[in-house]
């Protein structure tokens, strides 16, 4: 880079974040949070233009190409502003924040880009989330947001007061003002939140609502899990629920399996659907969706084995594995919505292209993939959905089923190894700890579930990766890239690390993924704990201090790092008997009851967390012959036991905590159903312990 391109950057050229990278070019005079910007605008008594976004956030582009490359709103908001650009999946702290006080100001859902105007002091304005560089959509411009705003400001500072405080009133009453539920959490919780959920269910497309829609797997799990349990109590009109909640969360994965919201050539999910058909996807691909569907398509097959779901599977975990792991083992975050300036240009087709490739097995494709449909997408394209099922179309082309589905499987292959051809969408590299966290857990799952070693052990080279890049044996890092791990981790990493281990410990026993496990336990429980009033920070108490500490508790596109906190320290303290572990999980549980109570729907993970302090989980202890341990563990793994959790463990273990050090068989394997200090009767033969689980 020569003198004359460093001088037309900007503070953000040093960043390591690839978001604050995309920025480094614009005129704007961009600072990157931290102390520099926040005294500059205390000593100017300067406002601040708070602009989050991510790097593969397809309107965070345009308002980028719109306003930040345009030089005439450039000087505008270098004259009127310090300029501050934020990361949201390196400081989700800040973007929780600022979230609310969005939806405080307006009384609206955010988003991303999101713009937000401060006080010196960070207290929010006003606040919006894309502004065109034109008036259009029913929008001013941004251009005359940033004036209006200005003005406002300088002439009303007696109402900018009053409103700067209310805002503040609003975040510090979320903080310190708890809903206080009118009876104990219990089960008149699920009955309420079921209900919600099928009244909110969409009957003729599958999943939640309309457009745009979203997976809401945390919803789905929730009432997969409620479903096995009513199933299993077999109590007379929760049989019919159970039906009901089950078919519920079937329609819904068929939907999205089947729907242009999964990618048919390459695996993997995108983020949402913008229709409510599941037809197109906005075309970000985000290493969290991947992991909390992958998890639950995987539930979803032990509960009713699938075709259709381990298709889904075998081809996520593969684009996982093969286009999102980084060489040292971590999982990289995003794939963007666009190519080449355009979204979703790298994934779509035109017919004629598609029939000179195919020739023969064109029509087949076409019947099945929607070709043969008018356009779905922009500028007469098609995006690829499964209009037909394989085995209406067959016989009417004269094929078997056998004979259709090789020649699909070749079509396919062919049309994805063209599409590689393309120019493919940018990757953002960096490496979050808690988003590894999920998928790690996701592969020990499936590879269990699947016999496939190649998923362990992917999962378990991004785990040693986080183990030796992301923790220093103190302090856990949530973000690694350029070489180097940065910003001491948030509630999130840690709860999802720890559930993660905690699955790895079911994958196979590993006395130092336990010794990890109690570490990550106790920097959880001192230093995002609330020790007064229950739950847990977003933030630890060492953290840089903001306008709101966060306590999150409702569902959003990832479970609340609190509610896995408690599943996770449940699920621990099965192995320690430890009451201090189940004394902090019971009063986080306690501290969430009236939101769970108010909005149960919104609140399925901390549902699921209750649900394991009512009924605790089963644990089943199998010792002896490590091959024959291996064996039991496959059959094991098909079933979907969400209230187990299953520890294999060769004869020649030591140093056992006292829970699973249970006595082991000269030959062959035993297992043990246990609850708490208390364990069945041996159990030797695998067919009996799988009756009994069932039971």
């Amino acid at each position: 880079m020569d003198h004359k391109d460093s001088q037309r950057k900007n503070r953000l050229a040093s960043e390591a974040s690839l978001y604050l990278q995309q920025h480094a070019d614009n005129p704007v005079d961009w600072h990157p949070w931290g102390a520099e910007a926040l005294e500059l605008a205390k000593r100017e008594n300067k406002p601040m233009l708070l602009s989050i976004g991510y790097s593969a956030c397809h309107w965070c582009h345009v308002m980028a190409h719109e306003s930040f490359e345009d030089p005439a709103t450039a000087e505008l908001m270098n004259r009127l502003y310090v300029n501050i650009k934020v990361d949201r999946e390196e400081r989700p702290d800040l973007d929780k924040i600022y979230q609310l006080a969005h939806y405080a100001i307006t009384q609206r859902g955010g988003g991303w880009p999101l713009t937000m105007f401060l006080t010196p002091d960070q207290v929010p304005i006003f606040g919006g989330t894309y502004f065109p560089g034109e008036p259009r959509y029913g929008l001013p411009s941004f251009k005359e947001i940033l004036q209006r705003v200005s003005d406002y400001i300088r002439e009303h500072p007696g109402e900018l007061k009053e409103q700067s405080e209310s805002v503040a009133r609003f975040l510090h009453n979320l903080q310190h003002t708890a809903r206080r539920p009118e009876r104990e959490a219990g089960t008149h919780l699920y009955e309420l939140a079921n209900n919600g959920l099928l009244e909110w269910f969409d009957a003729d497309n599958g999943g939640f609502g309309g457009a745009p829609k979203f997976p809401h797997t945390i919803s789905l799990d929730y009432a997969l899990r409620q479903s096995h349990r009513m199933h299993r109590n077999k109590n007379g009109d929760g049989n019919g629920d159970a039906a009901v909640l089950s078919q519920m969360v079937a329609h819904s994965l068929n939907s999205m399996a089947k729907g242009g919201v999964y990618d048919h050539l390459g695996g993997g999910f995108f983020r949402y659907s913008v229709d409510a058909q599941w037809m197109i996807p906005h075309f970000e691909k985000m290493l969290y969706d991947n992991a909390l569907l992958l998890d639950l398509y995987v539930s979803a097959w032990q509960a009713q084995p699938s075709r259709l779901y381990e298709q889904v599977i075998r081809e996520t975990a593969g684009w996982v594995i093969h286009h999102m792991q980084s060489p040292e083992g971590g999982f990289y975050s995003t794939l963007d919505a666009d190519s080449e300036g355009v979204e979703g240009k790298y994934y779509v087709w035109e017919p004629e292209q598609v029939k000179t490739l195919l020739g023969e097995a064109y029509p087949l494709f076409a019947e099945v993939y929607g070709l043969n449909k008018p356009a779905n997408f922009e500028q007469h394209h098609w995006h690829l959905h499964i209009s037909r099922d394989l085995t209406e179309v067959a016989a009417p082309l004269g094929l078997d089923a056998a004979s259709a589905e090789k020649q699909l499987e070749k079509a396919r292959a062919l049309l994805l190894e063209t599409r590689y051809q393309r120019v493919a969408p940018g990757r953002d590299e960096k490496i979050l700890t808690s988003w590894n966290a999920l998928m790690i857990k996701a592969l020990f799952r499936a590879g269990r579930a699947f016999g496939r070693p190649d998923w362990i052990e992917a999962a378990e080279d991004a785990l040693a990766f986080v183990r030796t890049q992301l923790w220093d044996g103190e302090i856990l890092y949530a973000v690694y890239g350029g070489g180097y791990a940065r910003l001491p981790a948030y509630l999130d990493d840690h709860a999802f690390l720890l559930d993660a281990v905690m699955q790895a410990l079911q994958c196979r026993w590993r006395n130092e993924d336990l010794q990890f496990a109690f570490q990550l336990a106790d920097r959880l429980l001192d230093h995002f704990e609330d020790h007064e009033n229950g739950g847990f920070y977003f933030t630890p108490d060492t953290h840089e201090a903001l306008i709101f500490r966060p306590k999150p508790k409702n569902d959003e596109s990832t479970p609340p790092g609190g509610a896995v906190a408690v599943f996770a320290l449940q699920r621990l303290a099965q192995l320690t008997e430890s009451r201090h572990h189940l004394g902090n999980a019971g009063h986080a549980i306690q501290a969430a009851a009236g939101d769970m109570e108010a909005a149960p729907m919104e609140h399925c993970a901390f549902l699921t967390a209750l649900e394991e302090q009512l009924f605790p989980a089963d644990r089943v202890v199998l010792r002896g012959d490590s091959k024959q341990l291996q064996e039991w563990q496959a059959r094991l793994a098909k079933l979907y036991l969400p209230a187990t959790a299953i520890y294999a463990i060769g004869s020649d273990a030591s140093g056992l905590p006292k829970a699973v050090d249970l006595p082991a068989p000269d030959s062959g394997v035993t297992a043990y159903i246990c609850q708490g200090t208390s364990c069945s009767a041996p159990i030797s033969n695998i067919d009996e312990l799988i009756e009994a689980l069932k039971k």
